[in-house]
């Protein structure tokens, strides 16, 4: 397996499955319905915020691996247009895990001298540095949704 395919992989899996910490979003998001997604608990985000920023930097980082300029900004990140249906939460959910499949099958074709590259700008590292912090940050908030998931019902079901 080359690099790419593997790095790949890891960041297929704690979207799909098949991770060492045998959690990955798919899953856990699966039967979450709209209004347990925007619910907000204490003052934690909502899983549809979660869901929305993880995505945030997927979107913007595939467009950059497709040679676009990178065009997001942090401030930004956390801005969830209103959820009011279940169709507009599965809208959000469905185009977070399809991008993710995007992202995964760009990785494979990242030619490797473009690994220790700049990444858009000297003060963001290099595209590793970039493509694993989305990795690292998607289990991070992968985290929060599974405890506000459990939270929101009063389990302690994965």
């Amino acid at each position: 397996m080359t690099l790419n395919q593997q790095i790949a992989q890891h960041f297929r899996s704690v979207h799909s499955g098949g991770n060492w910490t045998a959690v990955n979003l798919k899953d856990i998001l699966s039967g979450i319905t709209w209004q347990e997604a925007i619910t907000p608990v204490q003052n934690l985000n909502t899983i549809a915020v979660l869901v929305f920023h993880m995505n945030y930097y997927v979107s913007a980082v595939l467009k950059v691996l497709r040679g676009a300029p990178l065009q997001a900004s942090d401030k930004f990140s956390f801005d969830l247009p209103p959820i009011t249906s279940e169709a507009a939460w599965q809208a959000l959910v469905t185009k977070a895990l399809s991008e993710a499949e995007e992202f995964a099958a760009a990785i494979e074709q990242l030619p490797e001298e473009r690994w220790m590259e700049v990444f858009t700008d000297e003060k963001y590292g290099n595209y590793y540095r970039n493509i694993h912090g989305i990795i690292e940050h998607t289990h991070y908030h992968l985290g929060q949704i599974s405890l506000i998931r459990k939270l929101l019902r009063g389990t302690s079901e994965e």
